[in-house]
């Protein structure tokens, strides 16, 4: 197993602008567009075959599909039935690499009842498919790293899950997967990249791309911060944007080589007290599965799957679709839940390859990899489980377009930031307990979080004892993890720690409101925010808090997606219909738009000011496109 000397590297302020200086003063070999989980393995497999890489993201790392998964790390059982054997197995190989060896402190083993509606044929129906999946996770002589399945009386599974109606199963199968931490996941890989000396930044958003002809020679881009435009050149352009793609695709002229359809999945968090089990459970629904997953002092309860064409920033969750979650679960369930018992809501988008199904349950999770013109490699479809396949796929793609011999992937033996030594770390923990003050199931929870890293956190402490602190209103988190999110996690907004750095957002019945002016606090002097920053901050995240829950009591799509989008976000995006025309000069569209987001910030300069060689309108004997989409450079599903 290898790690980088150097250790994980920080993502504060300063490295961000550093790593925009660097980008935008030097030619790449790689340059990444997307910063979810799909992106960032592409810049760490590049990274670590040698390579010289950036990465950028329209918003804040993980804030798409990868944060808002099922927190799963599996083959999938459902495609036993589609008889996609190979992606099963794949997937069940990846899943103990990340378990044993790439991530150990953020990929854990999680049980699962799955309850049999009828007797008999049901019972040896699922399971033979178990016992192939069982197999497949036994293939090409690796490690499982979770038990086989096991056959269950309901009076043995009712053992396990007194929550379950009696009447409602007959029988019972124990089968093992893995859960994981997908932002703080997306986060690991991005820090590891970025120790192997990939150039990292957020809230950069990509407008239009480079061109010589017909090849793509970099990107132009935006610092959403500040308003500053900046020219990034590299020899092979990756786009890794997800449900973005077909845009990306149009906009440099693609034949639809790709054709990625949305696929909505709404999950609902409720506290762990409601449902009554020692084990997870997964459910059969009309369309797909339905899981019910362990996530501390909480339930994750998901998913629905069904076609997206709005917002795809703000994928809303409407009545309808909660509705839908709970009158699932509540098939098996003695004591119904209701929507009292809910905490939390999220909703995510699944990038899925179109095929000739209608239905979106029926897409493939496979992935693709295309070059629709010189210069630019484009990765989609796939699944979070798979996402380091995709990223070597898509770097195996870099590297035939680039001159010279490019080494082999070696990414199934590096360990993620936190990772090394994790073990042995866990086994100290009450040692830690002793020797920082803090309770040892704190320590548990830190290790849990950020693995080896938990001693920066701990000299944190050290240094300033009021950060031992738990949050107020989310006292599972402690101060110091606030700060760590703004000098190391590249955290630059409120809503960043609050859904993702943290998922205080979720886990908490005012969705973080109560934290949010402590938070706020915290952040403000690593952000070296004014006191008018600091309202701006608190009045947006309630601004959006209001929204979510309207938007969850409309009855449909539409409606729900029309009154999310009533809150702006923090930081504007430059939208389709602004950055699909304009020259580049200050009066553009572009700049405009930006500005104006950027107004409202002390300190902000307005596009064009301060801009170094090789800003837009300094590109001899080159020419720019724009036309970037809603997100351009935005987040990579999975």
């Amino acid at each position: 197993m290898t790690t980088h000397p150097l250790g994980a590297v920080k993502l504060g302020p300063a490295e961000r602008a550093s790593a925009i200086a660097t980008l935008g003063g030097t030619e790449l070999q790689v340059l990444v567009v997307g910063g979810g989980v799909v992106g960032a393995g592409v810049a760490l497999d590049a990274a670590t075959r040698g390579l010289s890489v950036g990465l950028v993201e329209a918003r804040d790392f993980a804030s798409g599909t990868s944060s808002r998964s099922s927190k799963l790390i599996h083959g999938g059982l459902r495609y036993l039935e589609q008889f996609n054997f190979g992606l099963v197995r794949e997937a069940l190989t990846e899943r103990a690499l990340l378990m044993q060896r790439i991530a150990p402190h953020l990929v854990h083993p999680v049980s699962f009842l799955f309850p049999f509606s009828h007797y008999g044929w049901e019972r040896a129906y699922v399971g033979a498919g178990v016992s192939i999946y069982d197999a497949l996770g036994l293939s090409r002589g690796q490690v499982r790293g979770v038990p086989l399945h096991r056959q269950l009386t309901r009076r043995h599974a009712l053992r396990l899950a007194p929550a379950l109606r009696r009447s409602a199963f007959t029988g019972a199968l124990l089968y093992w997967d893995a859960q994981v931490d997908d932002a703080r996941y997306v986060l690991d890989l991005i820090r590891t990249a970025a120790s192997y000396g990939a150039q990292i930044a957020s809230r950069t958003q990509v407008t239009g791309f480079l061109r010589e002809g017909e090849r793509v020679t970099g990107v132009q881009a935006v610092d959403l911060e500040t308003g500053v435009e900046v020219q990034i050149r590299a020899q092979q352009v990756v786009n890794a944007t997800g449900v973005w793609t077909d845009e990306i695709q149009a906009m440099v002229g693609g034949r639809g080589s790709i054709n990625v359809r949305a696929s909505k999945g709404v999950h609902l968090v409720v506290p762990r007290d409601r449902i009554q089990s020692s084990t997870g459970i997964i459910l059969r629904t009309p369309s797909s599965v339905l899981f019910v997953v362990p996530w501390g002092r909480h339930w994750i309860i998901g998913t629905t799957d069904t076609a997206w064409a709005l917002s795809k920033a703000h994928p809303a969750a409407s009545r309808t679709d909660i509705d839908y979650v709970l009158d699932q679960v509540n098939r098996v369930l003695a004591v119904p839940l209701t929507r009292d018992d809910v905490e939390g809501v999220y909703a995510g988008l699944r990038p899925l390859l179109a095929g000739e199904s209608d239905t979106t349950s029926k897409l493939s999770r496979e992935h693709t990899v295309a070059h629709p013109v010189p210069g630019l490699v484009m990765i989609a479809g796939g699944k979070y489980t798979t996402y380091r396949l995709m990223a070597r796929d898509a770097v195996d793609a870099v590297a035939h377009g680039l001159d010279g011999k490019v080494a082999q992937s070696c990414t199934d033996q590096i360990a993620l930031a936190g990772a090394d030594g994790y073990q042995a770390l866990w086994n100290s923990r009450h040692v830690l307990a002793r020797s920082s003050g803090l309770h040892v199931a704190r320590i548990e929870h830190l290790l849990g979080r950020y693995g080896t890293l938990t001693g920066e956190l701990l000299d944190m402490i050290a240094a300033d004892p009021s950060l031992r602190r738990p949050l107020r209103g989310a006292d599972d988190y402690l101060r110091v993890e606030a700060v760590y999110a703004v000098t190391h996690e590249g955290a630059r907004h409120l809503d960043d720690v609050l859904t993702r750095r943290t998922h205080i957002s979720i886990e908490t019945w005012d969705r973080g409101l109560s934290s949010a002016e402590e938070v706020a606090a915290l952040m403000a002097m690593p952000m070296k925010w004014r006191h008018r920053q600091v309202s701006r901050e608190l009045e947006n995240y309630r601004t959006s808090v209001a929204a979510e829950r309207k938007s969850q009591e409309a009855d449909t799509d539409t409606d729900a997606d029309a009154i999310r989008l009533g809150a702006p976000d923090i930081v504007p995006v430059v939208h389709e219909s602004v950055a699909a025309s304009g020259d580049g000069s200050a009066a553009n569209p572009v700049a405009r738009a930006v500005s104006a987001g950027a107004s409202a910030r002390p300190g902000v300069r307005a596009p064009g000011a301060g801009r170094r060689p090789g800003a837009r309108g300094q590109n001899p004997g080159g020419r720019t496109t724009s036309g970037s989409p809603d997100g351009a450079g935005g987040v990579a599903g999975a």
